[in-house]
């Protein structure tokens, strides 16, 4: 499954301080449909997400009902990124 929204980048000051985009509702209900086939351990989704000519392997993390996609901080470096910007993100859920 492919994906491709755009999302603002948040910031969560808690105890592991961390950036991340939150999947828009539409791709978070096929999101949920394919998770019962995908999800390991909490939920997570394993995904290659891209944004930019940046791509990276990651886990999408359950929060609200919806998804949330973690942004390293090599990626936000590579493209320049910070709380509050707005960003295009494709996803490829792992098979």
């Amino acid at each position: 499954m492919q994906l491709e929204f755009s999302g603002e980048i948040w910031f969560w000051r808690g105890p592991a301080p961390w950036y991340f985009v939150t999947v828009p509702e539409p791709e978070c209900l096929d999101l949920q449909a394919s998770s019962a086939y995908v999800s390991y351990g909490w939920g997570m989704i394993p995904v290659t997400a891209q944004i930019g000519g940046t791509e990276w392997t990651t886990s999408l993390f359950p929060k609200d009902g919806r998804y949330i996609v973690p942004l390293k901080t090599v990626v936000r470096s590579a493209e320049s990124l910070d709380e509050g910007d707005t960003v295009v993100i494709q996803l490829t859920v792992a098979d």
